[in-house]
């Protein structure tokens, strides 16, 4: 999928360390994170998860690639089992979506057209939902709204992040 400046496709082997530079950028909305740094909250068994031994049954992503080869964002998916459920968990055959956009690539397009591709993707993969969690505070909220994710029911009022479903 090719855009003005940019073209989204699959993730490839080489670009697990540039996924974890956007489970990073994902995970330091809050501010507990930036706080700790990046090692530190990369090390955390509860945002490990989302990428470690990736390459696994279900797990599938894209990537935005500038026309200059720099990488500006990435989205992907993974499955949980309930033991070790993520943040958005609903069900073990419910991908969660996870996805990260370069700071200096931040409002132009890029986050929802890496949603977009993804959704289609898990689409084509015959999943029928996709869940998240996203910070109340976070202003990709709206981003996630506008691509069909909703309430999920599952989160209370008073929780900091919300775990959002979309139907496919």
């Amino acid at each position: 999928m090719k855009h003005q400046s940019y073209t989204i496709r699959p993730v490839l082997a080489e670009d697990i360390a540039f996924l974890w530079d956007m489970l990073y950028e994902a995970a330091a909305v809050d501010e507990h994170t930036r706080v700790i740094g990046k090692q530190s909250a990369l090390a955390m068994p509860e945002n490990r998860k989302y990428l470690m031994g990736w390459g696994q049954n279900g797990d599938a992503g894209v990537v935005a690639v500038a026309e200059d080869g720099r990488m500006m964002g990435a989205a992907w998916y993974r499955c949980f089992p309930v033991e070790a459920a993520g943040y958005g968990f609903i069900a073990p055959n419910v991908p969660e979506l996870s996805i990260g956009v370069a700071l200096e690539a931040r409002g132009q397009g890029v986050g929802g057209t890496l949603l977009d591709a993804l959704l289609a993707m898990a689409k084509q993969q015959g999943y029928r939902q996709i869940s998240l969690s996203v910070d109340r505070k976070n202003p990709a909220l709206q981003l996630y709204q506008r691509h069909g994710f909703r309430d999920a029911g599952m989160s209370a009022a008073g929780d900091s992040a919300v775990t959002m479903v979309a139907y496919l």
